[in-house]
């Protein structure tokens, strides 16, 4: 395996290609995982003890493959905006998926290369070109299909996996611009610290306010305080920190060893492998609409990569 936050002389496209299927094989999964426990497993709780399962199992791989890496970022402030956002993003992400098909949150999340080309052009005064205003409008008509915002059919949590893809442009944006000197492995890292203080903050905070069971029975998945915990729900922990984990570390070893614009389509994996995982995990076959609009903002997506490169 390359070796990560290393830098190679030559690419080697298939390993990366191999490398990008597989983070996103991983990070769909465990997005699966999440769903399935959602009914029982409060997030912040989930937050809080995946990453304290993740971080010594992290630790130890840098201490295997790069026993000199200094576990402190150069721009501590920036990584650590950089980890709340993630941490926010993924929040969203899940909040909605208990309340969506998973490929619904997928392909809505995947608009992400076009909010970077809007954040870019808004926030680094980067010029949009045509096809980036074609590739823009065409991955938002495939959002109205997705959604389908009538009065009787609109579901508001679909909204979530728009401002998580949001969140996220803001997160690379910060990474290309304020955080492209650091290792990846100590981004990881920090996302995981992040994790924990966000969990543990709302968990308190939730504790405090004591909130009465008609309020949490609204939303057990967010609002509820930890629960007890037994040797189903632990295997499940473990596999998530793994897929966190993985999907992180192989995502980075694929961008480090071969061009972005080769490897970046191959993100798409992920919403085939959610409607695989929606259809072996809760019978979820996505509708015409549904497909419609994933293959407008697949597209779309794709036609983004290829005016950056």
């Amino acid at each position: 395996m390359a070796s990560v936050g290393s830098s190679t002389s030559t690419d080697n496209v298939k390993l990366a290609i191999s490398a990008i299927i597989f983070a996103v094989f991983s990070l769909s999964l465990g997005d699966a995982i999440i769903k399935s426990i959602s009914v029982s497993f409060p997030l912040w709780q989930l937050y809080v003890l995946r990453s304290v399962i993740a971080i010594p199992l992290l630790l130890l791989f840098i201490k295997w493959r790069r026993p000199d890496l200094k576990l402190l970022p150069k721009a501590i402030g920036w990584v650590l905006l950089r980890s709340f956002f993630m941490a926010a993003m993924l929040a969203t992400y899940y909040i909605a998926l208990p309340h969506l098909q998973l490929s619904v949150a997928a392909a809505a999340y995947n608009t992400l290369p076009l909010f970077i080309i809007l954040l870019s052009a808004i926030i680094l005064r980067q010029k949009i070109q045509p096809i980036g205003w074609f590739a823009i409008g065409l991955g938002f008509v495939g959002v109205l299909f997705l959604l389908r915002p009538t009065i009787d059919g609109f579901n508001l949590y679909a909204l979530l996996p728009l401002f998580g893809a949001v969140l996220h442009a803001s997160a690379m944006l910060l990474t290309r611009t304020k955080c492209k000197n650091e290792n990846p492995l100590i981004l990881t890292l920090f996302i995981n610290y992040m994790f924990i203080a966000i969990g543990a903050s709302v968990s308190l905070s939730l504790l405090a306010l004591n909130l009465p069971q008609e309020v949490v029975g609204v939303n057990e998945f967010l609002l509820s305080g930890w629960v007890q915990i037994g040797l189903i729900e632990i295997i499940a922990l473990v596999i998530l920190a793994t897929t966190i984990l993985v999907g992180n570390i192989f995502g980075a070893i694929g961008y480090q060893i071969a061009s972005p614009h080769i490897v970046a389509p191959f993100d798409y994996f992920y919403l085939i492998f959610s409607v695989l995982w929606g259809v072996l995990f809760f019978s979820e076959f996505p509708n015409t609409s549904t497909i419609i609009g994933m293959i407008l903002i697949t597209s779309a997506g794709l036609i983004t990569i290829r005016q950056k490169s």
